[in-house]
């Protein structure tokens, strides 16, 4: 028997995909605000020359890099409440999860491209009277970005389809509203097909940008950040 399609119910509800898009966009992008500077700062930490400190950054970069995201997600909405007696929404227990999480590969990120950054560089500021964070800042910093851009729009890239777990404590994401449709139309196929053809266009272009600055830095001789 063959199927026949009708997105016609896709259409009917396209108010809610749209605002489950917005939400999904929301909280990767509140976990951006938080995360990229939290990564800088780890990443310092983890060139610091105490090694109780570097160590202590290294631990926290492999801990949330290595255990799954949905386990995060799980411990900060039903345990942290537990544990502290308050009260966390799913959007809040999102923006802590994807925050913190995204901060440990922000934070390699950030230390790949400040280490690539040639010594005599920081040597030569010294030499002018700057102080550490007046190197950082001013010299290293701003070529190192550079070189950590393709990286950051990779790992944008994961951080939004690894939103997609919050739909599974109730937030409603683009995935949740899916689903939600999905199971009151009985259409999953034309649903999660629109669904998947919304995340391709959004980060699609992301992923050809980051391609392209991959190949203009490998042209102009800089290493990147991996």
């Amino acid at each position: 028997m063959s199927y026949e399609w009708d997105f016609a119910v896709v259409f009917q509800n396209y108010d809610l995909l749209l605002l489950g898009l917005i939400n999904t966009l929301n909280v990767t992008g509140v976990s951006l605000l938080f995360g990229i500077p939290l990564g800088l700062f780890v990443a310092l930490l983890r060139l610091a020359d105490s090694k109780w400190v570097s160590r202590s950054a290294g631990i926290f970069i492999e801990f949330f890099r290595s255990t799954p995201p949905l386990v995060q997600l799980f411990w900060i909405f039903f345990v942290l409440p537990i544990l502290f007696d308050i009260a966390i929404d799913p959007y809040s227990a999102s923006i802590i999860a994807f925050s913190i999480q995204s901060s440990a590969f922000f934070a390699e990120v950030f230390r790949a491209g400040l280490i690539s950054i040639d010594r005599g560089q920081w040597e030569a500021g010294y030499a002018i009277g700057m102080t550490r964070k007046q190197v950082l800042r001013r010299v290293t910093l701003p070529q190192a970005v550079k070189r950590m851009i393709p990286a950051f729009l990779e790992r944008i890239i994961e951080l939004m389809k690894t939103t997609t777990l919050v739909s599974a404590i109730s937030y409603s994401d683009l995935l949740f509203q899916a689903n939600d449709i999905a199971q009151q139309t009985y259409r999953p196929l034309e649903v999660f097909s629109v669904v998947a053809a919304m995340y391709f266009f959004v980060l699609w272009p992301t992923s050809v940008a980051a391609r392209g600055l991959e190949r203009r830095l490998a042209v102009s001789g800089e290493s990147t950040a991996a």
